[in-house]
């Protein structure tokens, strides 16, 4: 009986985690979530983030690989280079933002 009940809570668990990056994908660009989250960091709003983030990376890409129906589509892992930051984009659609001095184009990938 144990057994059953560590699947049933990882069971319950995967299917939160599944419910939340929907809501957060239907209501919220995962675009827009990194730029809310550098401009937390920086200490600016959103509109003020220079420059924008789409000099950095396709948005309307970056939205439509997380937007995708079929959950084979969405890449395991984004990273990307944005002014002075790694941004990580995990397949649950979690934004990750870390200090990153020295970028260079060739920091951009998908997995």
């Amino acid at each position: 009986m144990g057994c059953l009940t560590h699947v049933i809570r990882g069971t319950g668990d995967f299917i939160y985690r599944y419910l939340a990056a929907v809501i957060v994908q239907s209501t919220h660009s995962i675009s827009l979530t990194v730029v809310e989250e550098i401009a937390k960091r920086e200490g600016v709003s959103p509109e003020e983030l220079r420059p924008p983030l789409h000099y950095a990376i396709d948005t309307d890409a970056l939205d439509s690989l997380f937007q995708s129906a079929d959950s084979k589509k969405v890449p395991s892992t984004v990273k990307f280079a944005y002014n002075g930051y790694m941004v990580s984009i995990d397949e649950t659609g979690d934004v990750d933002v870390t200090d990153h001095t020295s970028v260079t184009e060739a920091d951009k990938t998908v997995v």
